[in-house]
């Protein structure tokens, strides 16, 4: 069997993120014009949606970072992290990102931006601290396959569009048949198509992100397998990860969730009893498909 070389062009994933992106933009469409009929302008929804859609994109990685307390850091304070980056960078033909910690004992990395060009990586100390070189430069070619792929700007547009319909749906609870502008008796019928709706776009929104998102992790998985011709390192890191999660207390796990989409592997300590909302695949069927990547690309090397 051919060795595969190419790990940054995926075309299930493309076509995936695609899809994601066309069903997402149609139940959009329809949640526009029910707010407009229920009496909401045109011009407060796209103003609103705009500014929302600007924050999205220019301004979720450095909030992210913020939550999480990490910083970027130099080559001069982070040597060892930057020349691994750099080789990658070079393996990928991939221009160099930002180069982030975060002070937190919780083993994981993660890569945000909205392009190639502004993409940070982040690693915590406690990734940094339990895996091998090897291992950890598993997992940094991992958040570049992501990067490379541009599959990160795409969740991050995504998740945008269940943002907005959350928020509609807080507000129309909030504030009652006032989503309407008009009288409440008048405007009745009008808010409750607009929750309605609103609920059946963040639904199905957050859907599609999972869906996504479980895709795109075993995509990098072969991409960050191919890059450092180290499979099984990978696996290896999964397990030590999951190993040390259990550990990591409950309330730091339940203070970094909300970035679980983008994490290398999911900030919780159980196994979700509900894998159809999880947002990673199952570390088993991770350590599977690498399994059989090693394989082969040991029967290339013979």
């Amino acid at each position: 069997m051919a060795r595969p070389t190419s790990f940054g062009k995926d075309t299930g994933l493309q076509l995936r993120m695609a899809l994601t992106m066309f069903m997402l933009g149609l139940v959009y469409v329809v949640l526009i014009a029910v707010l407009i009929a229920s009496g909401t302008g045109a011009v407060v929804i796209a103003v609103i949606a705009g500014g929302m859609l600007a924050l999205q994109l220019f301004a979720s990685d450095k909030l992210a970072l913020h939550a999480m307390g990490a910083r970027v850091v130099s080559p001069q304070e982070a040597p060892e992290l930057h020349a691994m980056i750099d080789r990658l960078c070079i393996q990928a033909d991939l221009p160099k990102p930002r180069v982030a910690v975060a002070q937190t004992p919780m083993p994981n990395a993660f890569a945000l931006g909205r392009s190639p060009k502004s993409a940070t990586v982040c690693a915590t100390t406690g990734i940094m601290e339990l895996l091998s070189p090897a291992e950890l430069e598993g997992v940094l070619a991992h958040e570049l396959t992501h990067i490379q792929n541009r599959d990160v700007v795409v969740m991050t547009v995504a998740s945008f569009f269940a943002t907005i319909a959350a928020y509609i749906m807080q507000f129309g609870f909030f504030f009652g048949g006032g989503v309407g502008g008009g009288d409440s008796d008048e405007d009745g019928p009008g808010f409750l198509a607009v929750i309605v709706v609103s609920a059946i776009v963040y639904a199905i929104s957050y859907l599609l992100l999972q869906a996504l998102s479980r895709y795109r992790e075993f995509s990098a998985d072969r991409g960050a397998a191919i890059m450092t011709g180290r499979p099984s390192a990978l696996a290896s890191a999964l397990m030590k990860i999951s190993g040390t999660m259990e550990r990591i207390p409950k309330q730091d796990l339940r203070a970094a969730e909300e970035l679980n989409a983008f994490y290398f592997f999911p900030a919780t300590s159980k196994k979700s009893l509900m894998s159809l909302f999880a947002t990673h695949p199952p570390m088993e069927k991770r350590i599977e498909a690498l399994a059989k990547l090693e394989r082969q690309l040991q029967g290339s090397a013979n």
